[in-house]
């Protein structure tokens, strides 16, 4: 550790580290535009300018080194001249349009400019002017004079999401930040490059002109997508979401969130929302109230039961959904006597897991690995935080191989980072990649191989990375838990990862797909998995957030068995599934309701509603505890979705006093015991079910601007046919 004096008080950094770091540890706040604690130092702003002792001019902060007993002032008039005349520089060129952009009110440059700007101009020549660019549907670059060329969105293409999307042409006053001719922003984490230019240059297309910052309520929330659980601010106008941006939390997030985390609630705001239940009657969709809906619900629920018996009735259940919805949908279903309910929606296999399938290890732990084996994900489009985590570990070392299809494999530059040995194989060819490795691994340690492999160069050259370094992890993807040989897929993995010193664990596909397994949402004796239940094996069938045709394997043939059943009912915030449902419940999104999410790790993250619901809109757990009083089920006197958490936790009613994470002793990533890992591969007909990075759930689905990019576009066009579907509704 190194000690300095900073403005007359002792400060201990460590050795290597930057006036700026120093300042932090302390307290000072060191005015600057350029340095950001998470990218690499630019040093280009100049705007941190502090006095050093015996310096022979002030020196950045940002990228002056700390040394034993130096003195620094940075409230001197020194330095404060300095910082005065950086911040005249940077305003000879800017424009004077803080009343129209969209940036005031949140803009560095106009708070800084407060505090060291003169009150007048020295400068009377005419100001230079950038031509805008148009990068895409996300991020408007039309007020690019702006720019003062600090390049923080530069710095994040390079390190952080992988790509450099943006660069800097030209030299002094013609210098501009701009894309490659013609050429849009397509990362899938672009939106952060809006939060971190300090200035009015990168804005969000989606809100531009639609709000002022001090217009906005700012309400904590969590990303309902994918298994990172990413922490958010949902900012509010007139009880509409007008605009998300991320809550730092080092510990799941840090200070980034995806696109579809971003920009996913445009739907939230969209036509296509169900704003009162409604019943099919004659072919046609008539609104009707909630009494009528829910007791047409129970009483076809008692009717179907009595004709058929309890295991015609069944839920499919979205992993996507809240743990305290998941709660009462399986007490609903096992009130009435069925086992039939399962979020395993896109899965091909469905052994009966001993415990909750999860990462093996820590978020924050991903950028720490030394080592990593990802089987069957693309990895960047499926996890974008969880990459550009592993991404960090690349950076520093870290070598990260794949077994993974041509698709998810294209080359290097599909997951931004570099790549150490790649095992390319189709879906149906995935086992016999791992048993190579498995080979590889035994022929270095002398261990008998648990399956039938070949040693070659290049799972060789896994074996060897695996068993070198220290922290290690072989991670399996949505479409390796969604392979028709999952089970055996895990348990070869997990032979890897105890002979090589790793941790196994699934990157697991929705935002509570651990929680959905912890909650029991799946067949716990002989009931139905999803599989049955989307081949005709019900007559009754609640459909709880989600679309089978485009949520499941099964694809279209989710529509026509569910059409052969007696009675669909859809619970859903959208106007969905309309060809064979026969109830329509206007279900709250996660912006309308409390909740819980477990994600990957098991952390359990609890938000309360940001909006009030729309229209005739009500939260899924008290739909569902309305349905249970009706139907006449015990243990449905729920008065907050804290309760129905306290049941499954077992503990206090308050988030306080209830768990934290899933139960430790829940959480298990062994294979089901007595795997035959001998016999051949079962045959495989089509591609594993994985979901494209815009078409994960109802709510991306819908969002304009998301479907608009390369993405976008390049996802499975079939999902976006209920744009078409749901103008059959008739209010």
């Amino acid at each position: 550790m190194i000690e300095i004096e900073l403005d007359g008080k002792k400060v201990e950094v460590a050795e290597g580290s930057m006036v700026m770091h120093a300042a932090d540890k302390a307290g000072t706040y060191i005015p600057h535009f350029c340095y950001h604690k998470k990218l690499s130092i630019a040093a280009n702003c100049r705007m941190c300018l502090v006095d050093v002792e015996k310096a022979p001019k002030p020196m950045p902060a940002c990228a002056t080194p700390v040394t034993q007993g130096m003195i620094v002032r940075t409230q001197s008039d020194k330095a404060v001249k300095a910082q005065q005349s950086v911040m005249e520089f940077l305003l000879i060129n800017h424009p004077l349009d803080c009343p129209i952009c969209d940036q005031g009110g949140e803009c560095q440059l106009q708070d800084l400019a407060v505090g060291y700007g003169g009150s007048s101009s020295r400068y009377e020549e005419e100001k230079r002017v950038v031509f805008h660019k148009d990068v895409g549907p996300l991020i408007s670059m039309e007020e690019m004079s702006r720019c003062i060329h600090c390049t923080r969105c530069v710095r994040f293409g390079q390190e952080v999401a992988g790509v450099m999307e943006l660069g800097m042409i030209h030299r002094g006053e013609h210098s501009e930040i701009t894309t490659v001719v013609g050429e849009t922003v397509d990362s899938e984490l672009s939106g952060n490059m809006i939060d971190l230019c300090p200035v009015g240059a990168l804005t969000s297309k989606p809100f531009r002109y639609s709000a002022r910052t001090w217009e906005l309520s700012r309400r904590k929330s969590v990303s309902p997508h994918d298994s990172t659980g990413a922490n958010l601010i949902v900012q509010v106008k007139n009880s509409r979401v007008m605009r998300v941006v991320p809550l730092e939390n080092e510990a799941v997030n840090e200070c980034w969130i995806a696109d579809r985390d971003r920009f996913s609630y445009e739907a939230l705001n969209s036509d296509e929302r169900l704003t009162q239940p409604m019943l099919k009657q004659g072919g046609q969709w008539q609104a009707v109230d909630w009494q009528t809906a829910l007791e047409y619900v129970a009483n076809g629920l008692k009717q179907i039961k009595a004709d058929h018996g309890a295991g015609a009735i069944g839920a499919l259940v979205s992993p996507h959904s809240t743990l305290e919805e998941l709660v009462l949908a399986g007490a609903l279903v096992r009130g009435l006597g069925s086992d039939n309910i399962d979020h395993r929606l896109r899965h091909a296999e469905f052994r009966r897991a001993g415990g909750v399938r999860w990462l093996g290890r820590s978020i924050a732990s991903l950028s720490e690995l030394q080592r990593v084996l990802v089987v069957g994900s693309n990895l960047r489009k499926d996890h974008p935080l969880f990459a550009q985590r592993i991404r960090q570990a690349a950076r520093k070392g870290a070598q990260v191989h794949a077994i993974a299809s041509c698709a998810q494999l294209a080359d290097s530059e599909a997951w931004a980072m570099t790549l150490g040995a790649t095992l390319k194989a189709e879906a149906a060819d995935w086992f016999q990649a791992l048993a190579d490795v498995a080979a590889a691994v035994a022929a270095e340690t002398g261990a008998a191989a648990p399956a039938a492999g070949q040693a070659h160069d290049a799972a060789r050259a896994v074996a060897k990375s695996l068993l070198s370094g220290e922290h290690k992890a072989v991670l399996l993807g949505n479409a390796a838990a969604h392979h028709a040989d999952a089970e055996r897929l895990l348990a070869l993995a997990h032979w890897i990862a105890q002979a090589t010193g790793a941790t196994v664990g699934y990157l697991s596909e929705a935002a509570n797909t651990v929680g959905a397994q912890w909650a029991g949402a799946w067949p716990q004796a002989d009931g139905l998995n999803a599989g049955q239940m989307l081949a005709g094996g019900l007559k009754a069938a609640l459909l709880l957030n989600n679309e089978p045709e485009f949520d499941s394997a099964a694809g279209l043939r989710a529509a026509q068995a569910l059409g052969q059943a007696q009675m669909v009912v859809t619970l859903s915030p959208f106007k969905s599934n309309l060809e064979f449902s026969d109830v329509l419940l206007p279900i709250a999104p996660f912006t309308e309701t409390s909740g819980s999410f477990a994600n990957a790790e098991g952390r359990i993250q609890s938000f309360h509603a940001v909006v009030k619901p729309l229209g005739e809109t009500r939260p899924a757990w008290k739909v569902l505890r309305v349905l249970g009083n009706l139907l006449g089920l015990q243990g449905f006197d729920f008065e907050t979705s804290q309760e129905v958490l306290a049941r499954l936790q077992g503990g206090s009613a308050t988030p306080e006093g209830g768990l934290t994470a899933v139960p430790a002793d829940r959480l298990d990533n062994r294979a089901t015991p007595g795997l035959d890992l001998s016999a051949p591969a079962p045959a495989m007909t089509e591609e594993p079910a994985a979901a494209a990075i815009y078409e994960l759930d109802g709510i991306v689905r819908r969002a304009p601007s998301l479907q608009l990019t390369a993405d976008g576009r390049r996802g499975n066009v079939a999902g976006r046919r209920h744009e078409v579907r749901a103008e059959e509704v008739t209010a």
